[in-house]
């Protein structure tokens, strides 16, 4: 329904806000009417009434949603009703907000892009983990609905003689998996005997047994099996000293048999992947911040666990060549999602905007406690609701920038990795500060509580920037660029902008007397950064193109490739640029140029009359020949392996009646 509604309904909240009919007409192109103060309660029949007329519907209220659900439904207009909270995010503040109504409206209206989903089957294979005084007791209450096994981490005697799951002792050493696959090896395994008389014990221990589990219960109070725990589908994990997180996990474990949907967070084109080449290894900037460890490295590309995969996006900030890119949502529609809500804030006459990046949890209810209960968000400040903070990196914010934001501010949580939005940001403040603009513009805010980020928020303003607001296209790389060309504005930076070491941008730099024109660099390059030519020795290099891999310069025999992190905004990068070549060398036979002179030459040198093989024979002057030359000078020669003596000459029938004749004279004559 997103963006054919033709009319909205505002509400005041029992007069608590002022919606702006007039800015959100204006800039959406929404009928607003006049404001209802009581929409969900003695007012809900103008609702009712919008949803029977037939026409899709926009009603200005989150908390209710789901009210306004229920009445779509039963008068089946589920498919017709849109429900956008403006008055948390824009109505109760201390500022006016009606531009900002307007944005959020135009944000919400657009049409989200589906994650793909795969679906994830848990039959309820239950594996509990822990002491045997707090891991039986969960077993027997998870043994009616589960099928349980119990790992002891101390191994003794067990008095139970009637019990509905399996025991066994053992340490875990590796646990991989997540919901409906999990493996691990444990060592010191042992199970439980059944037979004979008084206390069960364990029978004789083994390393390295191996099984696996659709459900792992960790009850052991240990340090966590797996990285980023908390983000791991089907591994549930508590305090054993903590009665109600056992509780919690309990009832949790309980409820995890059947088909579930699970989305596909990442898309992942192998063809893109700078991982390796040939054995050597280039980049591994996914590798070095996937925090749950879903990311490993394959032959010549990286394998990305669906499974584990929880969709934090770090990789998609991070890679360079676009191999991982989020679909939660996808780039383009958070690029044009931001550009909407510029636009419709701008239309209905606000200035500047600022965007506020934050996430659904976390984020979201600081938003909302800090607008019932304090100051709330400036009228400036656009909230932006993200799946992950981490995946907003570089190219978003300096995007943001030049679609006309002030600055970017990203709310980070309790769990947010500060690590590689960090990296990002300072990233982004190299570029921004090569084209002129203050560092700083984008910042990572993290508050104690609702009334500190309204005092961050409502505190320092940064002037709006002089830049002409542009429309992303195409990937990120080609975004930033465009946006810092739009930040630099008539005047670009006549040098290149240095970057921090492992940006995604920069150059190759070749030792001119050290390079041999081997051509095994262009030969791996992933992008194409690097290029030979077919008609001569030539080491060709697209700056465009380059993604730092650092495959070339871990492939050169002669150590004669540097790379250097930069970003040059100038449109020569865009074409290639030769970056050492030379002569051909004549075959001494035909003409026919091959190889490079100086390296055929220099050969010659150092062998001739100086090795035993090259020293009173004609080997040498198979080095100064094509290698067409060179076979036939091979397959002619007096040593050749593959010589058989001379070809006997083909008989005819002239031959065989010659032969006749002189056979019958010889005859004539005895």
């Amino acid at each position: 329904m997103a963006g054919t509604a033709q009319r909205i309904l505002l509400c005041d909240c029992a007069g608590s806000f002022r919606p702006d009919a007039a800015a959100i007409a204006s800039a959406t192109g929404l009928a607003a009417g006049r404001a209802h103060t009581h929409l969900c309660g003695a007012e809900a029949e103008a609702a009712v009434a919008a949803l029977s007329s037939g026409e899709e519907v926009v009603i200005a209220c989150g908390q209710m949603a789901g009210f306004f659900a229920e009445i779509a439904g039963e008068l089946g207009a589920q498919d017709r009703l849109d429900c956008i909270d403006i008055r948390d995010r824009a109505g109760w503040s201390d500022e006016a907000s009606g531009p900002k109504q307007a944005a959020l409206i135009a944000g919400a209206r657009l049409a989200r892009p589906p994650v793909p989903l795969i679906d994830v089957t848990s039959g309820g294979l239950c594996l509990v983990y822990g002491s045997a005084k707090v891991a039986l007791p969960v077993a027997r209450r998870l043994a009616p609905v589960l099928s349980v096994t119990v790992m002891l981490t101390d191994a003794g005697e067990v008095a139970e003689t009637e019990v509905g799951f399996d025991i066994v002792t053992g340490r875990i050493r590796n646990l991989a998996g997540a919901l409906g696959q999990f493996r691990l090896t444990a060592d010191r395994f042992a199970e439980l005997g059944a037979a004979g008389r008084g206390a069960r014990r364990f029978g004789r221990t083994q390393d390295g047994a191996r099984s696996e589990c659709d459900i792992f219960l960790d009850l052991s109070g240990g340090q966590p099996l797996v990285p980023a725990h908390h983000k791991r589908d089907g591994y549930l994990r508590a305090d054993p000293r903590d009665p109600l997180a056992v509780e919690r996990a309990v009832f949790d474990a309980s409820q995890l048999v059947g088909t579930f949907e699970r989305e596909l967070f990442i898309r992942f084109d192998e063809s893109l992947c700078a991982h390796s080449r040939a054995r050597q290894t280039g980049c591994t900037r996914c590798l070095d911040v996937c925090p749950t460890g879903a990311i490993s490295p394959g032959e010549e590309t990286v394998v990305i666990d669906p499974m584990v995969c929880a969709g934090c996006g770090a990789c998609h900030a991070v890679c360079p060549s676009g191999a991982a890119s989020s679909d939660d949502p996808p780039v383009q529609f958070l690029f044009r999602q931001m550009r909407v809500m510029a636009e419709a804030f701008r239309k209905a006459g606000g200035g500047t905007p600022r965007l506020m990046i934050h996430d659904a949890e976390h984020g979201a209810e600081m938003i909302r406690l800090g607008a019932r209960f304090g100051r709330g968000l400036p009228g400036d400040v656009i909230p932006l609701e993200t799946p992950s903070l981490t995946a907003i990196g570089h190219a978003e914010q300096l995007v943001a920038l030049a679609m006309g934001y002030s600055e970017v501010t990203i709310l980070a949580g309790p769990r947010t990795e500060r690590e590689v939005i960090d990296a990002q940001i300072a990233l982004a403040d190299a570029i921004a500060a090569g084209v002129g603009v203050r560092p700083g513009r984008v910042r990572v805010i993290d508050p104690a509580d609702p009334d500190a980020m309204s005092d961050i928020l409502y505190g320092d303003r940064p002037e709006g920037l002089a830049v002409e607001p542009i429309l992303a296209l195409g990937g990120r790389r080609d975004s930033l660029r465009l946006a810092a060309k739009a930040l630099a504005g008539d005047t670009l930076p006549e040098a290149p902008i240095p970057l921090p070491q492992g940006a995604p941008y920069g150059a190759v730099l070749v030792n001119q007397d050290a390079c041999t024109l081997c051509l095994s660099c262009a030969g791996l390059c992933p992008t194409g950064a690097l290029l030979d030519n077919e008609d001569r020795p030539e080491l060709s290099f697209r700056e465009e193109a380059c993604i730092q891999c650092g495959l070339c310069a871990n492939i050169c025999p002669e150590d004669a490739i540097r790379l250097e992190p930069r970003l040059d905004l100038s449109d020569a990068v865009l074409a290639p640029r030769v970056m050492k070549e030379e002569e051909p060398f004549a075959c001494i036979e035909c003409g026919k140029p091959f190889g490079v002179k100086s390296t055929i030459e220099k050969i010659v040198e150092k062998l001739q009359g100086k090795h035993w093989m090259f020293t009173n024979s004609d080997n040498t002057r198979l080095i100064q020949m094509c290698d067409d030359c060179r076979v036939k000078a091979q397959y002619h020669s007096a040593h050749s392996p593959m010589r058989m003596g001379e070809r006997p000459r083909v008989r005819t029938t002239d031959d065989y009646i010659a032969e006749a004749a002189a056979t019958k004279r010889n005859g004539d004559e005895q």
